[in-house]
C-alpha cells in the first residue's frame, strides 16, 4: 500500500475514533480542559454537575428557553451539530431561541461562556439562568429530551 494511502486511512480511522468518543462521551462540567474535540476532556470524571456560579446569558426581549451552541465552522463535531442546530431553529420558532457562535470568530465569547472545548451547548431558562451544559456534539433527540428533564416543554411550531 502507498505511504499516502496509509496516512490517508490513518488519519480517517482518527476523525472515526474521535467522532466516536464525542457520540458516547456524556455530559462535562464547564471548565474541563481540551482543544477543538471533546475527546480530549474525556479524561474528566465529573458528569451531570450543576452549575453554581456560571454565566447568564444575555438578556433577551422575547423571554424564551434558549439554547447556545458554541463551535467553530471548522471544527468536526461542531459541523455535524449545525443541521441539528438549523432544523431546530426552524421547528421551534416562537417556543425556543437557537443561536450559535463561532469562537474562532468571536474569541471573546468563548471567555464570556467560560468554555474551553467545543462544541459546548448551554441551555438557559426564559429567565437567561443557566440550567445545564454539554460538551459535545449533541443528537436533536438528546437535546429534546434533556429540555424535558429540565422541564422545559418546547411544543413543535410543525
Amino acid at each position: 500500500m502507498k505511504k499516502n494511502t496509509r496516512i490517508g486511512l490513518a488519519l480517517i480511522l482518527a476523525a472515526t475514533v474521535v467522532t466516536a468518543l464525542a457520540l458516547t462521551q456524556g455530559n462535562r462540567p464547564a471548565g474541563t480542559s481540551g482543544a477543538c474535540c471533546p475527546a480530549l476532556a474525556s479524561l474528566s470524571a465529573f458528569s451531570n454537575l450543576a452549575l453554581t456560579n456560571a454565566p447568564t446569558a444575555p438578556p433577551q426581549t422575547n423571554a424564551l428557553p434558549k439554547l447556545v451552541d458554541l463551535g467553530a465552522g471548522k471544527c468536526i463535531p461542531c459541523k455535524m451539530m449545525a443541521p441539528i442546530l438549523e432544523q431546530m431553529k426552524k421547528d421551534y420558532a416562537g417556543t425556543l431561541d437557537v443561536e450559535f457562535i463561532d469562537v474562532w470568530k468571536n474569541p471573546d465569547a468563548g471567555k464570556q461562556y467560560q468554555i474551553e472545548v467545543i462544541p459546548t451547548q448551554i441551555f438557559y431558562d426564559a429567565t437567561g439562568k443557566e440550567l445545564f451544559r454539554h460538551i459535545g456534539f449533541y443528537a436533536k433527540a438528546d437535546i429534546l429530551a434533556k429540555w424535558k428533564e429540565l422541564g422545559v416543554d418546547l411544543k413543535s411550531g410543525k
